[in-house]
């Protein structure tokens, strides 16, 4: 029997729901688990994310490599991995620099802007 990839959202017209895993049966003795069980998200990525990160770990993460292969410019192969980083739910969030709250908190202590102004200040950096 042909194994195809798993679905990963319902066919039903409207619905397009997240499925989940209900039964696992090993190839060898036929034995079958039941129960409810949650793919990782790797099996859950569409399959062009899937296939670029079956690229960028054939070229042990070189994305000059990547470049290369698919013939694309660095600027287009550095937005597909950060759109995999997203859908995977890993984006990098830069930390603010120290020159920057810095600046906050002089701007505090010169009375140019309320207590309040700054923390929502600080907290807006962190949430960038």
């Amino acid at each position: 029997m042909r194994t195809l990839p798993m679905p990963t959202l319902c066919p039903v017209q409207g619905c397009g729901g997240r499925l989940n895993v209900h039964s696992l049966v090993c190839t060898h003795c036929r034995t079958e688990i039941r129960g409810e069980f949650q793919p990782n998200e790797f099996a859950l990525l569409p399959p062009e994310h899937l296939e670029f990160l079956r690229l960028y770990i054939k070229v042990r993460g070189n994305l000059k490599e990547v470049e290369r292969v698919l013939g694309l410019s660095y600027p287009t192969v550095r937005a597909r991995f950060e759109a995999l980083l997203r859908v995977l739910g890993y984006e990098y969030q830069e930390e603010p620099s120290p020159e920057e709250k810095e600046a906050i908190l002089s701007a505090l202590e010169q009375g140019q802007i309320s207590a309040a102004e700054a923390a929502e200040r600080l907290r807006s950096l962190k949430k960038r």
